[in-house]
């Protein structure tokens, strides 16, 4: 390849740089003033230098300086598209007129809108709920379900609720806010599998305790569950209910590690590991591998705890695995007394991209599809659900509890509210507003006083909305939110109810036989409560690529 001899234009602001360098330099023996000159431009010299000499990155080789511009903007550029370029509604991952709205109402400032809706009312998904020409008129917002009815304490819960989220994940003060705003509010909160910290049991609000694959809080220093540390925080007043995590809308299917780097003295404390050794959550849980062993263990925490409500939270996969632990409780009598639904597009674990955009069945089909299963085998009446999944205003609530659910989590909604602004560095432990971050210096500037108010309020002013939206519906509690209530537009011209849209079983149906919905018909027969393993059909057809 012959060689060129002219000199590259690319290369001038580094030429430039040298060259204003040696002048300022001889300048500031007669000018005093030049020697700043010569600092800057003997900066952009030196990091020309090391652009040309280094070998890692082509472009900055290729254009010393002017690379680094590239660089600085492509950081950036997150930042620009949120603030700059978005649209008021485009969710992703949440637009800024869902951050606004939380925002507002955890601030307790007006949350009216002016001049109508942004959202195209005629576009394919556009959903709304129908109002009644006779409207009620309801005492109080504090909706409540009862969950764990058989139990011997069963518990209260309010319809809206904070998500699973770790110590660990997040900042002590953002816990601490979390767990205050709760406490005011007679809401719960959920742990997350990070067990029980300090900054849980310091503000003294309901606690939903989530144990994961690793059983922090409750293991032995093998990892393997230890019923004897389970009974001592299980029996913790303020533990309300207990909630086995067997996936997360997040990462479906996916373990964890927390670096021993991060592994604090607090963190440990919580989970019962070692400080600065790797906190690591296996894939599968090692205390049951089939669906009868899980029921087994739901009634073992169940009798360690008092008598209090446990149960399931998980993201649907493969439909014979949920299939199984049904059938398992039809075999055994032995059920949980609730289960939570967590959406694929649950975000606040990180994870691969593949995992977050790909895998995990969405919200709406997986709580479809427990609902469905629950009362087609006349299940649903002894078991509440609860779901997850981008819930952030009192009509996603209204949304997801016409789908069949009782009531909903939401982390990220409670995220915002605590002062959260989508920078997406929760990963990185540089989260600007000190939520979802260790680093001490970030999450102490969270303050604790201020944004627990925070919490209380969205929680207040978002189930305040929730009731005006029932009383303009001409309902009375939202527990009479059905699929009626819930209108889609699946065309231009073509508008149908989710009592039309989404299939509903007849109760005792899957008992009966055939219900004419694919997924049951195909999967159901085949599931048994013996194992989680696929169907014969299944296998055979991953022997071969011959369809």
């Amino acid at each position: 390849m012959e060689k060129t001899t002219t000199f590259p234009v690319r290369y001038t602001v580094y030429a430039l740089s040298i060259a204003g360098f040696l002048v300022s330099g001889v300048a500031s023996f007669y000018a005093e003033g030049a020697i700043l000159f010569a600092i800057a431009f003997g900066t952009l010299a030196a990091l020309g230098t090391y652009d040309l000499l280094q070998r890692r990155h082509t472009v900055s080789r290729n254009y010393p300086i002017l690379a680094n511009f590239r660089y600085l903007l492509e950081s950036i550029g997150p930042e620009i598209r949120q603030y700059f370029i978005q649209s008021d509604t485009e969710e992703r991952p949440f637009s800024r007129e869902q951050r606004t709205i939380v925002y507002q109402r955890a601030k307790n400032v007006l949350d009216k809108r002016p001049f109508g809706s942004q959202l195209g009312m005629y576009e394919e998904g556009f959903e709304w709920m129908n109002h009644s020409l006779k409207p009620t008129k309801i005492r109080d917002s504090d909706f409540r379900i009862l969950i764990g009815k058989h139990c011997e304490k069963p518990y209260s819960a309010s319809v809206f609720n904070i998500s699973a989220m770790s110590f660990g994940s997040l900042s002590a003060n953002a816990i601490l806010s979390l767990n205050t705003g709760a406490k005011l509010g007679g809401f719960y909160h959920d742990t997350g599998e990070g067990s029980i910290s300090r900054y849980h049991r310091q503000p003294g609000g309901d606690l939903v305790w989530e144990i994961g694959s690793g059983y922090f809080g409750c293991r032995h220093k093998d990892g393997s569950f230890n019923p004897e540390m389970f009974q001592k925080n299980a029996t913790i007043d303020q533990v309300k209910m207990i909630e086995i995590k067997l996936s997360q809308g997040a990462k479906p299917g996916h373990g964890g590690i927390l670096p021993g780097a991060k592994v604090t003295p607090e963190i440990a404390e919580a989970r019962g590991v070692s400080v600065g050794e790797d906190c690591v959550s296996p894939a599968s849980h090692s205390a049951f591998s089939t669906p009868l062993e899980l029921l087994a263990f739901i009634d073992q925490l169940r009798e360690l705890s008092g008598g209090k409500p446990v149960g399931l939270k998980l993201a649907i996969g493969h439909p014979w695995e949920w299939f199984a632990i049904v059938k398992a409780m039809l075999k055994t009598g032995q059920k949980p007394d609730f289960i939570v639904v967590d959406g694929g597009e649950g975000g606040t674990g990180a994870a691969p991209l593949e995992f977050i955009n790909r895998l995990g069945m969405p919200m709406t089909e997986a709580l479809l599809l427990v609902h469905n299963t629950l009362v087609g085998t006349h299940l649903r009446d002894d078991i509440a659900i609860g779901a997850a999944g981008k819930i952030t205003s009192a009509f996603n609530i209204a949304r997801t509890l016409s789908l069949g659910a009782d009531w909903c989590n939401s982390a990220r909604g409670y995220m915002f509210s605590l002062g959260c602004i989508q920078a997406l560095n929760c990963h990185t432990g540089r989260c600007p507003s000190g939520v979802a971050t260790q680093d001490p210096r970030r999450g102490s500037k969270l303050d604790v006083e201020l944004k627990s108010q925070r919490v209380y309020n969205f929680h207040k002013n978002t189930l305040d909305a929730l009731q005006n939206l029932l009383e303009a519906s001409g309902l009375r509690h939202p527990s009479e939110l059905g699929p009626e209530h819930i209108v889609r537009r699946v065309s231009k011209t073509e508008v149908h109810s989710y009592l039309d849209l989404f299939p509903y079983l007849e109760p005792g149906a899957l008992l009966e036989g055939e219900t004419g919905h694919t997924v049951f018909d195909k999967y159901w027969p085949h599931a048994t409560s013996e194992t989680f393993d696929p169907p014969d059909f299944i296998l055979k057809l991953r022997e071969t690529k011959l369809r």
